[in-house]
């Protein structure tokens, strides 16, 4: 079984409501690690990506909620600059 290419996905948003807000940084948690209050690293399948996508679009509020997706390339993933230097390592997962 071949292992399906992975993309480094940075995901931040700005969620009015309390209740959509926690529920997009659970679904974040199970996928990626919080390096912000609201900015998540994330290494994830296209399709892992694409599901993600679609479940944060249900929990949140078109009107008043914003979320970016940046997909960072592997080059540019390995020139990120953390200060202070604490860089936490991606989780891998196998599901979303």
């Amino acid at each position: 079984m071949s292992r399906a290419k992975r993309i480094f996905i940075v995901v931040a948003y700005d969620i009015e409501n309390d209740r959509n807000r926690a529920k997009v940084a659970k679904l974040l948690e199970k996928c990626g690690s919080r390096i912000n209050y609201s900015v998540f690293e994330c290494m994830l399948t296209e399709t892992q990506y694409n599901n993600l996508q679609k479940q944060i679009q249900n929990k949140i509020n078109p009107k008043t909620d914003t979320v970016a997706y940046y997909r960072i390339c592997v080059d540019c993933y390995t020139k990120i600059v953390y200060q202070p230097q604490h860089r936490p390592a991606p989780r891998i997962v196998q599901i979303v």
